[in-house]
């Protein structure tokens, strides 16, 4: 006697050879900087926190903020919107710093900074197979910052790769560049 629907066992493992052919899962922090959505690791998230006193240091670019006291350490604070030219992130209600661990140098094995974000959103959980690589157009942020493309309800976020954006040679060779007066 068939239904046409077939058994519940092959149903079943038509939903596990399907599910079989998508990749692991991959959870990544959704946020706002300037106009562009934008997610990240959560893997690299250390915390979330609320903008608090961060010390402006001299002659450093735009996009160094300061640093702020996490618990004793002194950690850098980088405006990510400055850091991509989008302009200087002004301080508002939903303005956040994201603790990150990124990649070091040859001193340093790993480098802990804060970035400063205009939003952060929600925890969203992403096929890595459906993790799409970056178009070299119509992107603001310049592609050796991004790792790929996510489609997110429709729209496209960018995946940041913050290994190269907070590359601690690239940093150093920003921050020796002379400043504008």
């Amino acid at each position: 006697m068939s239904t046409g629907h077939g058994a519940p066992a092959d149903i079943l493992l038509s939903a596990i050879a399907e599910h079989a052919k998508d990749g692991p899962m991959q959870q990544l922090l959704r946020l706002a900087v300037g106009r562009e959505t934008l997610v990240i690791p959560i893997e690299v998230v250390r915390e979330i926190l609320e903008v608090g006193r961060m010390t402006p240091l001299p002659q450093t670019p735009p996009f160094v903020r300061g640093v702020m006291n996490l618990r004793g350490a002194v950690v850098p604070v980088v405006d990510l919107g400055a850091r991509f030219g989008l302009g200087i992130t002004e301080l508002g209600r939903r303005t956040a710093i994201i603790v990150v661990e990124a990649k070091g140098d040859d001193d340093y094995d790993r480098l802990i900074a804060g970035v400063l974000v205009d939003a952060v959103y929600e925890v969203l959980e992403v096929d890595s197979k459906r993790i799409e690589p970056a178009p070299s157009l119509g992107v603001a942020i310049s592609p050796e910052f991004l790792a790929g493309m996510v489609n997110v309800r429709g729209s496209y976020a960018a995946l940041l790769n913050l290994d190269q954006v907070l590359s601690p040679a690239a940093l150093s060779a920003l921050m020796a560049a002379p400043q504008p007066a």
